[in-house]
């Protein structure tokens, strides 16, 4: 019997989704990952391609088709979901696209994305996190709570969105013994930054990027036994950008 703790993660496949999965992997747990890619070549971890499901989180219906297929490789038992999949569209020069130009359909797929995969698998594994006494992290944004210059008015509201699903989640999910928290990152190195993000950087307090390492690592604290009595917040990763 496999007796290691099991993390549910989505967007698994680059950046901070990526270091979360090294950062558990070196703790021992058994991480289940999610993601539009299949199980990349060059992984740092073992048996990583037979824990791996490739979902389009941007189709409801499969996303609920996916519960079952999930909880087949559950004992049970789920420990930590981290809800950290997320697509920023851009405009066909790449700027940002803002509420006049953001038509419904990809408004639809950010937040299908964005927050409603969060709750479906959420509440479709509520029995499993129950026994588990487990935790949720949902990864929100900084541009959750401010006009940003690149992060378009679709995924700007979704986070938004996030956040208050979050204080709810841990509301409904509590006397279940499971919490439910929130993450902000600001300006992290990985492949979506946009061009330009140097300006940010010479205005935060830290003065510098974040890694995803450094995001990874408030995940693991949020499911851990070390935040054991903190539910309904949200933990802002972004070197004081929100000062």
């Amino acid at each position: 019997m496999d007796d290691r703790k099991v993390m549910l993660l989505t967007g698994a496949s680059r950046g901070i989704g990526h270091a979360t999965v090294k950062r558990f992997a070196a703790e021992g747990w058994r991480v289940i990952t999610c993601s539009r890619q299949p199980f990349p070549e060059k992984c740092p971890w073992g048996g990583g391609r037979e824990d791996h499901i490739q979902i389009d989180l941007a189709d409801p219906s499969r996303t609920i088709q996916a519960i079952a297929e999930i909880r087949e490789r559950l004992d049970g038992r789920l420990d930590a979901l981290v809800n950290n999949a997320g697509i920023s569209p851009k405009s066909d020069d790449g700027g940002r696209l803002n509420t006049l130009d953001t038509d419904l359909r990809t408004w639809g797929q950010v937040f299908h994305v964005n927050f409603f995969s969060s709750i479906v698998l959420a509440r479709g594994l509520v029995e499993e996190l129950s026994a588990a006494g487990g935790a949720v992290v949902n990864v929100t944004s900084i541009a959750g709570s401010r006009v940003h210059p690149f992060a378009g008015a679709a995924y700007s509201t979704s986070k938004a969105a996030l956040k208050a699903l979050t204080r709810e989640m841990a509301h409904d999910f509590g006397p279940l013994g499971v919490r439910v928290n929130a993450i902000a990152p600001g300006e992290i190195e990985t492949s979506i930054l946009s061009p330009g993000t140097q300006k940010i950087v010479d205005t935060l307090p830290l003065r510098r990027l974040g890694q995803p390492s450094e995001v990874a690592d408030v995940i693991w604290f949020l499911c851990s036994d070390a935040s054991s009595y903190v539910t309904g917040t949200e933990i802002e990763v972004n070197a004081g950008q929100h000062v």
